[in-house]
């Protein structure tokens, strides 16, 4: 799993450690907010993308989080799976409409909430709704584990 920051802005580094692993029989998984390109070294390697496009509740400007193009380009890889860190419901529909102009799928959830108890409140909050529009729920496994504390 490569994470942290975004991943993307050391691509070509990034492809050759993919094709290094890949020679070793290594599976990597790359995490990406989705505003830049892959490259095309990266998007024919054997990676896959976790692509977590930010939604209107992290206060970002829209043009500086939903890029068309990079989304694009993402939805037509087929090692790309798409999750979202969702507060509430209200976050869903906002899904449900990139799901419907980009075609993305498949789709995670993730409860946004820095503590075990407000975690698994929202994801309690979101379960039924999420399952019913057939995409994925996921906790967050660290923050269930270990709470807000970086570097675990």
């Amino acid at each position: 799993m490569v994470t942290g920051g975004e991943p993307l802005l050391q691509r070509d580094g990034l492809a050759e450690l993919v094709a290094s692993l890949a020679t070793m029989g290594k599976r990597v998984e790359i995490e990406t907010n989705g505003t830049l390109v892959p490259g095309p070294a990266l998007a024919a390697s054997t990676a896959q993308f976790n692509v977590g496009v930010k939604l209107a509740n992290s206060g970002m400007r829209e043009d500086r989080r939903v890029r068309p193009d990079v989304i694009r380009t993402f939805a037509e890889m087929t090692a790309c799976v798409w999750k979202f860190v969702v507060r509430d419901l209200a976050d869903l529909d906002e899904i449900s409409a990139l799901e419907a102009r980009f075609g993305l799928a498949p789709i995670w959830v993730m409860p946004e909430g820095t503590d075990t108890e407000s975690t698994l409140a929202v994801m309690r909050s979101l379960a039924d709704e999420v399952l019913a529009r057939g995409w994925y729920l996921t906790p967050r496994l660290h923050i269930l584990l270990w709470g807000d504390v970086r570097g675990r």
